[in-house]
């Protein structure tokens, strides 16, 4: 595949669709300037705190743990996101890469079709097909509706990192079979992809949660491991222009 070369140095400050719609909305928020680390523990406390308190109220201890490791693992992916979207940004890429990248907002496409999913799979398909399904074992046989609202919007905030890990994966390959970069900037973007590799790894937490779960576990690894094997193929695919190549 013909590759095109690109040698384009750090552009002016981020605007709209040159981010994820995750920082276009914590930056869009009147009043408030958080930094990165400020904005990940504000979004620790908003989810654990309710998780803790609604432990202690419904005595759900059992829940909590599982809640706690789901917020967990949306806050790395918070982190994982920023982080990739600082560090792209500063390198300076092709125009037509970071629309697709954040422009396009396929994450949330992604993020919705996974959340669907999962909602469709703990109401419909677990009641019917399993002995003990998820939301009894966790909340018991008639939930109340404040634990399992709360559970849904963490669950909302989990996928949608990871629908963001999938969709930053996927573009980066196209990414590498695309363009050619000088040395400094290929090295960057495959730290970038070690970076979302790390996050698909953060997953397994949930996996002692899932053991005995098999459609979900099944997603999960499945998922951590399509990441991992695209964002690697795409840091071993980059291009890297030579010295007699036309700058």
């Amino acid at each position: 595949m013909q590759h095109q070369q690109y040698d384009e140095r750090t552009g002016p400050e981020p605007e709209y669709g040159d981010t994820w719609v995750y920082e276009s909305i914590v930056g869009a928020l009147p009043g408030i300037d958080l930094t990165d680390w400020q904005a990940v523990l504000l979004q620790i406390a908003i989810f654990e705190v309710p998780v803790l308190f609604l432990a202690w109220a419904y005595d759900l201890w059992h829940a909590a743990l599982a809640g706690t490791a789901a917020v967990f693992v949306a806050a790395v992916g918070t982190v994982a996101m920023v982080r990739i979207g600082e560090r792209t940004r500063s390198v300076g890429l092709p125009n037509s890469y970071q629309r697709l990248l954040f422009g396009s907002s396929i994450e949330v496409v992604l993020a919705v079709l996974a959340f669907i999913a999962l909602v469709t799979h703990l109401f419909v398909f677990d009641p019917e097909r399993a002995a003990n399904p998820l939301v009894e074992t966790l909340f018991g046989e008639r939930p109340d509706a404040i634990p399992v609202y709360l559970m849904l919007l963490v669950l909302w905030d989990l996928c949608y990192r990871i629908g963001t890990s999938w969709w930053a994966s996927v573009v980066a390959l196209w990414r590498s079979f695309r363009f050619t970069f000088d040395g400094e900037t290929a090295a960057e973007l495959r730290r970038i992809n070690l970076m979302n590799v790390a996050f698909g790894l953060a997953q397994l937490v949930l996996v002692p949660f899932i053991l005995d779960r098999p459609v979900l576990l099944f997603a999960v690894g499945s998922h951590v491991v399509a990441v991992t094997v695209v964002s690697v193929l795409a840091a071993l695919t980059l291009t890297v222009e030579t010295g007699d190549e036309n700058k």
